[in-house]
This record gives structure tokens, sequence and C-alpha cells, in this order.
């Protein structure tokens, strides 16, 4: 079967989960499939050089497996404020839509594999199907316009919030199956008229080989960005986009600053937001390509780093922080709390209540406090800080929990298991 891709992100692009898709992939070519993808030219992380390169020579792609092929098309960066990024998502919404009923390779296609990113891409697929009476799953990794409303880009009831749900009822209805990430989603989307057979959850899972423990003093990022072994590290890895709770987080490390000034926060990676920090922090990036704190010198910002470095930036921390505005997370379980387990160290949550805090109080896996609740976060930092026991304690039952019930074989064989419902007989 040849299912088609049609995506917003591909290699050499640098996103926190891109091993979910290439290790998904891979299963399906193993699976006996061929896979016909369709995105941007590369933007996240790929400096000009590369960027262009793919530009110019490397516009149509096969994969080495002989079962991949990669059609990129030119696209602006993604950057900007949310005006450039609706503007970018919309363009390649519609060259999306072109090349998938026009382009002949995509028209040899018998299935269709849909992400939540851009959120018009479900509709998009969904027009497709109504042309080309092609099938298609919806891989649901965010819930718009939900989270728009606990970004703060959208007013629950205002019009962009009703146009979202138009075309959030319109994908939905449309779709042949939909893959959520959590039971959360799952409720989320019933409750919205989403019958119960339709969905398929799975969790995102983490790689337990590729993220592991590694000891401080043989972790190279200490080195290589001159952070001092003996503080107390709590880090954040991913998007730093604008569902982060980033004024109440900087609002706690000012106070720190002069209580324990020992705890240190470290951000690994990009986002809408970065600039903000940047600014709030008094940043000056060194030759190294770290930001440092000049206001805030407990604040340090270290680029997106390689998947081959994964388990040194999940270990980096102490703790590694899960955190976002009220409102954001009611239906989410972000993939970097797995990561953040599978590295031994203890989950620093500040979230909506949903199946996370189960999970994570459940089994004691680190400290669950509501989000927004800025004191009550601040008092789990302070007690992970003061207790290093603890904290041990609560990294190891965390690995446990994901070598039980998150292993990527467990993962890879549900999404197998999808693409093998739509087999012709």
């Amino acid at each position: 079967m040849r299912i088609l891709f049609l995506t917003a992100y591909s290699y050499p692009e640098q996103t926190p989960s891109s091993y979910l898709g290439r290790q998904r992939n891979e299963a399906f070519i193993a699976a006996g499939h061929d896979l016909i993808v369709y995105a941007p030219v590369p933007t996240r992380g790929v400096p000009d050089e590369v960027r262009n390169r793919y530009k110019r020579e490397l516009r149509h792609e096969t994969g080495e497996d002989g079962h991949t092929y990669v059609h990129h098309f030119n696209l602006m960066r993604e950057n900007g404020g949310p005006a450039k990024r609706a503007l970018r998502y919309f363009l390649q919404t519609v060259k999306h839509f072109n090349r998938a009923v026009f382009a002949p390779q995509a028209r040899t296609c018998d299935l269709m594999f849909i992400f939540s990113t851009p959120p018009i891409q479900g509709a998009m697929a969904a027009l497709v199907k109504k042309i080309r009476h092609i099938p298609f799953i919806y891989n649901l990794q965010d819930i718009f316009p939900d989270s728009l409303v606990g970004a703060g880009i959208a007013r629950k009831n205002g019009l962009l919030w009703k146009t979202g749900r138009v075309i959030e009822n319109f994908t939905y209805r449309n779709a042949d199956k939909i893959i959520v990430i959590s039971e959360d989603f799952k409720k989320n989307i019933m409750a919205k008229g989403v019958p119960e057979e339709k969905i398929e959850v799975i969790y995102n899972w983490v790689d337990e080989d590729a993220v592991a423990d590694i000891p401080r003093q043989d972790n190279k990022l200490f080195e290589k960005y001159g952070l001092d072994p003996s503080k107390f590290y709590i880090t954040y890895a991913g998007n730093i986009g604008l569902t982060i709770n980033i004024d109440m987080l900087l609002s706690v490390m000012e106070e720190l600053s002069a209580e324990a000034p020992d705890v240190q926060l470290v951000l690994v990676g990009e986002g809408a937001c970065k600039d903000k920090v940047v600014q709030k922090i008094g940043g000056v990036m060194g030759d190294d390509g770290a930001v440092r704190g000049s206001v805030l010198p407990n604040v340090t910002m270290l680029p997106f780093q390689p998947y081959e470095d994964i388990s040194h930036v999940f270990s980096l921390g102490d703790a590694g922080l899960v955190i976002s505005k009220p409102g954001v997370g009611n239906n989410s379980v972000p993939s970097k709390t797995w990561k953040i387990m599978a590295a031994s160290r203890p989950v620093l949550a500040n979230f909506d209540e949903n199946e996370m805090k189960d999970i994570i109080a459940g089994n004691r896996c680190g400290i669950f406090t509501k989000a927004g609740d800025k004191e009550a976060f601040k008092a789990s930092v302070l007690e992970l800080y003061h207790n290093p026991e603890l904290c041990r304690e609560y990294g190891l039952k965390g690995r446990q929990f994901v070598m039980e019930n998150l292993t990527k074989d467990v993962g890879i064989k549900k999404y197998v298991d999808v693409i093998k419902s739509f087999e012709k007989n």
C-alpha cells in the first residue's frame, strides 16, 4: 500500500519529537508500505546553506530504503509573529492540496496520513477525500481551537473559536480514523460527537534505548556550555512557544536568584517566545550559541541539540519541566514528560489537572502543581532542591513506569495495526 504524507516538517528539521515520526515511518516500510511525502523546504533549526541546497538540488529525494519519496516545495521560513505564521500555514495547506489532488505520484496513493499542525490541515484532507475518494487517518497531537484559547490567541465563543469549531467538526466527521495521544483527548472529541470506534489512543512513546540517564560527570553539555556541575538545574527542553507560562517561570527564577542562587534554569530549544525570554533575562549570546542572562544570571538558553544527544539534554537537569498556561493542557500529556522520566529525572509539572497528574502523583515520578499556581510551583522546585534523595527516587520510578508502559515497540505496533486495518483484502 502507498501512504501519502502531507506534513509541515521533514528531515533534516529539528523538532522535539521528530524521532517519533522517523521510527513510525520505518515500521510502516518494514510492514511493506511505500511512503510518498510532500513537505516545505526544511526550516526549523536548518542553516541557510542547507535550506538553499534543498531549494536547488534536493527538491525530490528517494530515501535510502527505496520506499520513501520526499518532494519539497518552497515556502517562507517559519518565523515572525502570529500573522506571518498563519499566512505560512495557509500557503502550505494550499500547496499540499494541490499536490494531493494533481501530483502524479500522490495520485497513486491508497491512504492519507495527516497531522493536526497546521489546524486547517485536517479540513484540507477532507476536501481531498471528497475529490479523490481516498481515506485518511488524522493524527491528533493538539486539539484546535481549544489550544488557541489556552494560548490567548482566541476567545471561547469568539469568531476565531467558532470558525475553528466548524473546521474541527468537518475534519472529525470526514476522517476515517483519528489517532489521539491520551485518554483525555479521546474524551474531549467524543464529547464533540466523534464515535468511539473511530478513535485510537496511542501515547507518544519514548525510545527507551535512545533516552537514558547520563551521569553528570559524563554529560558533555556541561563542558560544551560551561555549566557549573555543582549547581541544581531544572530544565525545559522543547518548543519555547506561546502556551508556556514563561512569565510565571521567569518570575519564580527572579525570586530564587536571591533565595536559592544555586537553582538554575536551562531552556533548550527555539520557538515564538524565545526573543521575549532573551529580553526578560537580559540575554547575551556567547560564541557557543548559548544565551546567558545578565538580568537573571540563573537562566541560560541553549539551542536545539541533535537527536543523538537527546540523553544528554534530558539528563542535564536534576529535574525536568512540563509547564503551560492555565487552560492549555486540559487534554494533553506532552511527550517530553516521557523523555524526562526515561532519563531517570523527576518531572516538575505545572499543568492543568488531567491524567498526567494521576500518572505523576500515582507513580511517584515527580511533583504535580496546578497550572498558574506560582507559589506551589516554587515550593516544588525548592522541595527537590533540598531533597536530593527524593529527586533520585522519583527519577528511578519514572524510568520504571516508562519501561513498563511506554516503550517504542508498544507504540509502533499500534500504529502499524491501524494501517493494516485499511489494507484491502
